[in-house]
């Protein structure tokens, strides 16, 4: 099922373009959700709807891509105002499984589509230089945005507090900034740290580490290590050294996946053309963000993927001869 408001949008542009009496084939206007437009779901879905646009003469699908993040995109996908989107692979695990009720309150989402996985996304968290934080257990006590209500940020933040049997009391503040307005709130010294669940390199992280002192934290504790050991959705992870200013050596935390999702109720044939233009195109969506530079196919069909594979993706992989 096409989001709704595309579904009339379509129809609205068939009926317009109904020429003496000739009407013209109706496209199919498709929307992901993405993220913040400093983040890299921003990107993924931009690269996505750029390739699938460019050949919109031969399927007849054209893609639009909004902000949200990862829960806010499973649940819009839920509700059909999103066709597709990206999500980090532990909020897709939870609401196949409907172990999250506080994020999915409609329970199990049995409809949800695995389509593929894109770029790993460590556990961010990057600190003022003269905050006195140099370990994540030195955030107790200090000012913190742990992101915005319905971003992977915020849910992969609460699940860690809970390992670590903490509580929004445990911060002097607890700000809710979305990613793309953190970067200044740190730097403005409006707050001692930043969390970020996202891929490398990362346009906000390098703006705060360019426009201030600060360092990313390593994130390396038993709470980390134990939702990488119990957790296949959850892995260690290394920031490589260099990256950003103010931070030489590597940096060790946890990470998840992003995933590309929609749902069955999704046709086929469309999620047939997408995966198609991504697949057909891959050199070119590889240089599209450096994020994706080390990406490869055949990890990308398989890894982190706890939803069923959509069919007009499996269709399209086993043409391929990948499965």
């Amino acid at each position: 099922m096409l989001s709704r408001r595309n579904m009339l949008a379509g129809t609205a542009l068939a009926l317009s373009m109904s020429l003496g009496g000739t009407a013209i084939a109706e496209e199919t206007f498709v929307t992901i959700g993405t993220g913040g437009q400093t983040g890299v779901y921003y990107q993924v879905g931009g690269a996505i709807c750029r390739l699938v646009n460019r050949g919109s003469k031969d399927h007849e699908i054209k893609c639009t891509h909004t902000t949200g993040g990862s829960v806010a995109n499973i649940n819009g996908i839920r509700t059909g105002d999103l066709d597709l989107g990206v999500a980090q692979s532990d909020w897709q695990y939870h609401a196949y499984n409907g172990t999250a009720p506080d994020k999915f309150p409609d329970g199990k989402f049995e409809d949800l589509r695995a389509v593929f996985s894109v770029h790993p996304e460590p556990f961010t968290v990057v600190a003022r230089a003269d905050s006195g934080i140099n370990s994540i257990d030195d955030l107790k006590g200090k000012r913190v945005n742990i992101g915005n209500p319905g971003s992977g940020q915020r849910g992969t933040m609460e699940v860690l507090m809970d390992k670590m049997g903490w509580t929004m009391d445990d911060f002097t503040l607890a700000s809710e900034l979305k990613s793309s307005e953190q970067a200044a709130a740190l730097c403005d010294n409006k707050v001692d740290a930043i969390v970020f669940t996202v891929g490398h390199p990362n346009g906000s992280i390098k703006e705060a580490t360019t426009s201030c002192e600060s360092k990313l934290i390593s994130v390396d504790n038993d709470a980390a290590k134990g939702l990488a050991n119990d957790n296949d959705f959850y892995a260690m992870a290394t920031i490589p050294g260099g990256m950003y200013a103010g931070t030489d050596d590597d940096v060790t935390t946890f990470g998840v996946g992003a995933t590309f999702v929609s749902s069955s109720n999704t046709p086929d044939e469309v999620v047939y053309e997408i995966t198609k233009a991504v697949f057909e195109n891959f050199d070119r969506f590889k240089k599209m963000h450096p994020a994706f530079a080390n990406l490869k196919e055949e990890n990308m069909i398989k890894n982190n993927l706890s939803a069923p594979l959509h069919d007009g993706a499996a269709k399209y992989y086993k043409e391929r001869g990948w499965m």
